[in-house]
């Protein structure tokens, strides 16, 4: 398995990607990680075309156990994000 692409590495090749350079590939970057944040912080979803849909879900109140005791409490109702991942990317991954 391969070490993931750092931010570095996606700004340069968004960069040749957009035939632009690397200070505007990097605040375009910016500008989608920022609007995804807000979109989803705020309860609602952002789907990338190709890619997938992230979105934020409500987890009721629950019973936990730590592992390292035993001993279980109730953790409060929380939100996770979650992505779910687009028909045409699975496909080009297992294709």
């Amino acid at each position: 398995m391969s070490k993931p692409m750092t931010k570095t590495q996606l700004v340069a090749t968004l960069a040749d990607e957009m035939g632009s350079d690397k200070k505007s590939a990097g605040a375009a970057l910016d500008a989608i990680c920022s609007i995804i944040t807000k979109e989803v912080s705020g309860g609602g979803a952002v789907t990338l075309p190709g890619i997938g849909k992230i979105s934020c879900r409500a987890r009721p109140e629950r019973m936990v156990r730590n592992p390292a005791t035993g001993e279980q409490f109730k953790k409060e109702a929380d939100k996770v994000v979650k992505m779910t991942i687009a028909k045409a990317l699975k496909d080009s991954v297992n294709g």
